[in-house]
Order: structure tokens, then C-alpha cells, then sequence
């Protein structure tokens, strides 16, 4: 008969060539690759030894004398042995930096008494408590699920400890990292999102390929950036899908549950000491889940990782896969303990698990209060609601055992004096920068509707437009073509530069989530942006530009042909620019197309053309909404170019055999402004686009600034 196991039965099973991580010895080889300067598998000396300083392991140091010393050993153990959840090995102080080789402390996550709250519907309405009074810890090395039923506060809790909480929502209490409130520095946590935020026009090779790009720092070679990126790919299973695009609105690509494992291989990249998982397995089936999160516990136990995972409906053998448990239900605590004593809770407390029933199925089908004309079974009274049973067991947990060893843990946790968290190296602004423009100009390459639907559409009012106004000559009425003719190229080519809104709010979504973890800022996010976008605009001014411009024979020469298209260009730019500030502020794209349209139809009745500027009723839409509009500045500088140099016989039936010159046009007829060249309209509308996209940056940094008191006080915050 085969020897027990010392092994607990969520371990991963052991590897006859590859034998198990054993915290704070590493594998039996461990010393002489470490001696080698380097370490196979996933150890940080070999792909990561940017952060270990060394090829050492993070969950453990390697003493001066080359005997591995585990951070999370218990005394006497020599750092040699498998620490077992219980025997007080797991409360022992991490690792310092100078200890475990220059590498981050791991991760003791305590919390007391957490409130959340959020400011009532109604008006006067008291505020809503979505979490009262929860507590609990997470240590290195294990995989915490908050499990409930919906509703019952899981991705609050999840939120609340990750500092991501929204705006209006206040939270009371303490949460402490390795006994203090440590504010985590980047690449030391990650979150991956319930939402799969990604671009969906780039394949699963080259989202995790950039991401990778932007986060390891640039001492690490691209080969070795893109072989790690390999590996977390394949870890996934995501081998065979490489290739293939995300996909999303427009085109098919892969599914719903390897979009969530793409969306956790870009956050495992920096293999973060503290990882915050929301509804990991949703999309997945049971084998792909069972994958997913055996290999997250398998990496969390051989580097010491803190994982703490939202999850609602997990499997049988998910569920045995978890160390710990932190069962909600309406807000409050049902139970917080190991998998094993959760049963024994419930049984103890009259409502035992059916045979061969899930535990964790039995267990949210107990406090599941949404269908309570549904009565749940119980050994002591034969039948009892769900509201009954979380009054039953809210009640039993805070008088039991289980109650106070949480408690005990807590304090033992609280006394800790661990080493601060260093922010990890990462890439440096230029290769942010350009990391950032190659993949927006790929995105925009591929996506249809960006660019390569409004060029075409473009083209075909290029078409409409200089047939309608073919070769208008210079007469008298000409002058009042001519003037058509740019004012609605103005409007209408600009105006239809909204149609992009759509894909350039997947743009931000993706933006604001890769912001929040840290990736970038938001300088290199619209310097890319406009670099990457310019030369696709240059080609839909300058083709649809061309077109129009010699069908209808407007002002020949180089020179009046080139500044045509610019000005085309930098209002297009603008346009854009304002798009911006618009998805920043409104993030669902129907609603911003509307607001965009009505900001810009706003704008083209200040422009000069349907009113003359003396006109315009001087309060408000003359001061000060008329020197507001790029409109203004736009169609001046057209009719300056178009006009100035020209003449045109007069109205015969006023005056004749006369003519008139361009600039009596524009100064008695257009009243242009004649004060300053065409050349300072340019300028004006480069500095306008300018303006709008550091109103853009500003809005988004107010945001970041504001969000943490609108949020209440935040927990541990990157």
C-alpha cells in the first residue's frame, strides 16, 4: 500500500522529474542553481533576476553560507520541510528584502471590522450597508476564495482590500499588509477584473506580448520578455489560440473563457506578491477551471504568493483546490476558516452536506435567500429558510472557535514588522511610448470601422461633392459656391469624425484599466494616441481632399492644395481630441456620439457661414461661443486661401462692367478677420487640439486624484 501523503490534498500533485516546492528550500537542486547564478522552471533568477537581484527564489532567501533559509519555516525546521496550515509556521515573519536576495517581502493581508457603505437612492434615504463588520487574513503561499451568493458583497470585499473602490462608496476599518498600512508600489499586486478588458483586434500572442513589453523592465533582453510571455501563455492553455485575434464586436475570435485566461496571463506577468481575482472561473468550464486555478495555487505555493479570489460557483475540484474560505452572506460573515472546518461548521450548526453533494454547493444553496420560497433542509428542524439558516450560522460563527482562531491569527498578524514593498523596474518612458504607438497604429490598421469605413465614406462625398460643384469657375455666383463648398468639408468631414467613438471608447476602457494597474501613465497613453492616429487622418484628408478639390476647381497651386489638406487634417485631429475629453467623461459610446454631434452642431452655427459674424447676438453665441468654435478658425483660414489673390466680376445688376477683388470678398461679404495671415488660423487650431487633449490628461488625472476620497479611505492601493 502506497505511504500517505504528507501533503495536504489541495497540494499540486508531485512531479517524479520535477519534485514539489518545499517553502523555503526550493526544489532539492535549489542551492546548486542558485550557486549557478541561475534557476530553472519559474523561479525569478532566471526569467525575473531584475527582481530577485540574484536567482533566488521570493518565497525564500538563501543564507550567506548557501543553506536555503525559508521565510515561512517553522522554527527548527532548518527551512527544509512542507509548512502545514495550523502549526504556526505560517504566522512567522516574511522574509526581509536583504534576506530573501533583494526580493519583495511576501504578503500577510489581515482586515477588521470592514464597512462598506453607499449613499441611499432616494433623496434623504439612510446610506445602504453592502458589507457589516467583516474580517478575516490572507497569507503567502495560499488561495483565499470569498465565495457568497450574489449580491452578498464579494467583489465589494475584493474592491475594498484592493483600494478599488468606486465613488460615493465609504469604508470603515483596518487593513494592514505584514502589520502595517503598506501602500503597495507596482508590480508587487495585481487585479484581474470580472470584465474582460482587451483590444480585440490584436491576437492572444501580441496582448500578451506588448503587455509584457510594458511592464518588465528594459535590462530584461526581448528574447527573454517574449519567452516568458510564451510560457504564461502555454501555463494557460492557451497554446493552440496563440494565434488567433480576441475579436469582439465586429469579428469573431476566442472565447469567453480564454479571453478570462488571456486577461489573467497579462496580470501574471510580473509574478505580483499579492494577486486579487474577480470571478476567475466565470466563462470557464469545469476542466478549464479546474486548470486555471490549479496552476494559480500551484505558483501561489511555490513562490509565496498571497491570492485572493471572488468566486461563485466553483466546481468539486476547484473547491478542494482553495486553502482558505470567506463565506458572505448579506454582508456579513457566515464563516472564514479552511475548507475542511467549513464543513464541519455547518454540520456542527445543523445543516450537514448531503452525500456526495459539493460542499460549496451545499453551502451557497444553504444561505441563498433569493429564492426563499425554497426552504433548505436542516437536522435539527426539518425545514428552515435561507434567511433563517444566515441568521443561524451569522450568529454561531461569532461565538465559536473558529470566530476566535480568525481573531488570534489576526493579532499574531497585526504584531508583524515586515520590510516596505519597492517599487519594481519596468520600461522606461520611451519605450513606453513606443511600445504604446505600435500597438495603437495596429489596432487602427486592423479595425475597420476607425479609419478605413470613414475613408470611404469620405471618398464617396469626395465623389458626390465635386460632380454637384464641378468646375464652378469664377464668376459672381462662384464666390457663394466656393463658400459652400468649404463650409460643408468643414462641417461634414469633421463631423463624421465622431464615427470612430465607438472603437476609441474600447480604447479608453482598455486605457483606464492598464492605467489602474500601473502600466502607464497618461502622457504616454495620448502622445501614442496622436502619433498613431496622425498619419491615418493624413491619408483620409488628403485623398478625399484631392478629389473634391480639383472636380471642383477650387484656387490651383501646390501651396493652396497643401494647406487645404492640413487644415482638413488638424480639425480632424480636433475633432478627435474632443472625442476624447467627451469618452473620459462619458464612457458609454451611444451616449457620447450623441453628446459629440450636439457639441459639434453647436459649433457650426458660430462658425461664420449660416450667421455673419456681426449677426450673432453678441451675448453668448458672439461672446464668447463664437471664439470657441475651431469652426471659426477653420473656415477663415479656407476662405483666406481660397480667395485672397482672386477676382470676380461684380453683381451685374448692382454695378457693371466692374469687378471685385478676394479680399473686398472677405472683408465686406465674409468679414473675415484680415488682422492676422492664414498661417496664424493654423496655428490657432494646433493649439486648440493641444488644449483639448491636456484636458484630456487633466480630466483623468483630477480622477485619479479625487476618486480615493469620493471612494472613502482605501485599503492597499498601488
Amino acid at each position: 500500500m502506497a505511504a500517505t501523503s504528507p501533503l495536504p490534498r489541495w497540494a499540486p500533485t508531485p512531479s517524479p522529474s520535477r519534485p514539489l516546492w518545499r517553502w523555503g528550500s526550493g526544489t532539492p537542486d535549489a542551492s546548486a542553481r542558485a550557486a549557478a547564478g541561475h534557476d530553472g522552471g519559474w523561479s525569478l533568477g532566471g526569467v525575473f533576476a531584475w527582481a530577485t537581484g540574484g536567482g533566488r527564489h521570493r518565497g525564500g532567501g538563501t543564507a550567506s553560507n548557501g543553506s536555503a533559509a525559508g521565510a515561512l519555516a517553522p522554527p527548527g525546521d532548518g527551512g527544509g520541510g512542507v509548512c502545514v496550515p495550523g502549526s504556526g509556521c505560517e504566522l512567522m515573519p516574511p522574509a526581509s528584502p536583504s534576506a530573501a536576495g533583494g526580493g519583495d517581502p511576501t504578503v500577510f493581508l489581515t482586515w477588521e471590522d470592514v464597512r462598506v457603505t453607499v449613499a441611499g437612492g432616494a433623496h434623504g434615504a439612510p446610506p445602504v450597508e453592502i458589507l457589516d463588520g467583516v474580517s478575516g487574513h490572507a497569507r503567502p503561499g495560499e488561495v483565499l476564495a470569498i465565495m457568497g451568493p450574489s449580491g452578498c458583497g464579494k467583489t465589494t470585499l475584493l474592491d475594498t482590500l484592493a483600494g478599488r473602490l468606486g465613488p460615493g462608496m465609504n469604508k470603515t476599518g483596518l487593513i494592514l499588509i505584514n502589520g502595517r498600512q503598506e501602500k503597495l508600489a507596482y508590480g508587487t499586486s495585481a487585479y484581474v477584473t470580472q470584465d474582460n478588458v482587451l483590444m480585440s483586434t490584436l491576437s492572444v500572442r501580441e496582448a500578451v506580448y506588448y503587455s509584457a513589453q510594458l511592464q518588465l523592465p528594459d535590462t530584461m533582453p526581448a528574447p527573454e520578455k517574449r519567452a516568458h510571455a510564451d510560457r504564461v501563455i502555454r501555463e494557460m492553455g492557451l497554446g493552440d489560440a496563440m494565434d488567433t485575434r480576441i475579436g469582439g464586436r465586429i469579428t469573431k475570435g476566442i472565447s469567453g473563457g480564454q479571453r478570462k485566461r488571456v486577461s489573467i496571463c497579462i496580470e501574471m506577468l510580473t509574478r505580483p506578491r499579492l494577486l486579487f481575482l474577480d470571478e476567475p472561473t466565470s466563462g470557464l468550464d469545469s476542466a478549464a477551471s479546474y486548470h486555471v486555478m490549479s496552476h494559480i495555487a500551484r505558483i501561489a505555493v511555490r513562490e509565496g504568493m498571497t491570492v485572493v479570489a471572488a468566486v461563485h460557483q466553483p466546481s468539486g475540484d476547484v473547491f478542494e483546490l482553495f486553502h482558505g474560505l470567506c463565506l458572505l452572506a448579506a454582508g456579513k460573515t457566515v464563516f472564514f476558516g479552511t475548507v475542511a472546518d467549513a464543513t464541519e461548521f455547518f454540520t456542527m450548526n445543523g445543516f450537514p452536506c448531503p452525500h456526495l453533494r459539493s460542499p460549496s454547493d451545499h453551502f451557497l444553496r444553504t444561505i441563498n435567500k433569493d429564492f426563499d420560497e425554497e426552504i433548505v433542509e436542516s437536522s435539527k428542524t426539518n425545514r428552515k429558510t435561507a434567511a433563517e439558516a444566515i441568521d443561524i450560522l451569522t450568529t454561531a460563527y461569532k461565538s465559536s472557535s473558529y470566530a476566535e482562531k480568525t481573531t488570534y491569527q489576526i493579532v499574531e498578524m497585526k504584531h508583524m514588522d515586515g520590510a516596505s514593498f519597492r517599487r519594481r523596474d519596468q520600461a522606461s518612458f520611451s519605450t513606453k511610448l513606443l511600445v504604446l504607438t505600435r500597438r495603437s497604429f495596429m489596432n487602427m490598421h486592423r479595425d475597420i470601422g476607425y479609419y478605413w469605413m470613414r475613408l470611404a465614406v469620405y471618398m464617396g462625398i469626395g465623389v458626390c461633392l465635386g460632380t454637384i460643384f464641378y468646375q464652378i469657375g469664377y464668376s459672381y455666383s462662384s464666390i457663394q459656391s466656393r463658400c459652400e463648398v468649404i463650409m460643408y468639408t468643414t462641417a461634414l468631414l469633421t463631423f463624421m469624425a465622431i464615427g470612430g467613438f465607438p472603437s476609441f471608447v474600447e480604447d479608453v476602457k482598455v486605457f483606464r484599466k492598464e492605467r489602474l494597474s500601473g502600466h502607464y501613465g497618461v502622457s504616454e497613453f495620448v502622445i501614442s494616441n496622436t502619433l498613431s492616429a496622425t498619419p491615418y487622418l493624413s491619408v483620409i484628408a488628403v485623398l478625399p481632399g484631392a478629389m473634391l478639390y480639383y472636380l471642383t476647381g477650387l484656387t490651383k497651386g501646390v501651396d493652396h492644395f497643401t494647406y487645404f489638406v492640413i487644415v482638413l487634417c488638424m480639425c480632424c485631429l480636433l475633432v478627435e481630441s474632443m472625442m476624447m475629453i467627451i469618452a473620459a467623461i462619458v464612457p458609454d459610446f451611444l451616449m457620447g456620439i450623441i453628446i459629440g454631434a450636439g457639441v459639434q452642431g453647436v459649433m457650426m452655427l458660430n462658425g461664420g457661414f449660416f450667421r455673419l459674424p456681426s449677426e450673432l447676438p453678441k451675448p453668448i453665441w458672439k461672446y464668447p461661443c463664437y471664439y470657441m468654435s475651431f469652426h471659426k478658425y477653420a473656415v477663415q483660414g479656407f476662405y483666406k486661401n481660397e480667395f485672397m489673390g482672386l477676382t470676380f466680376p461684380s453683381d451685374q445688376l448692382v454695378e457693371s462692367n466692374a469687378t471685385i477683388s478676394g479680399i473686398q470678398v472677405l472683408k465686406s461679404k465674409l468679414e473675415v478677420e484680415m488682422g492676422y495671415s492664414k498661417w496664424v488660423n493654423l496655428a490657432i487650431l494646433c493649439g486648440m487640439m493641444v488644449i483639448y487633449r491636456i484636458i484630456f490628461f487633466a480630466i483623468v488625472k483630477i480622477t485619479e486624484t479625487i476618486r480615493p476620497k469620493l471612494g472613502g479611505r482605501r485599503g492597499c492601493v498601488r
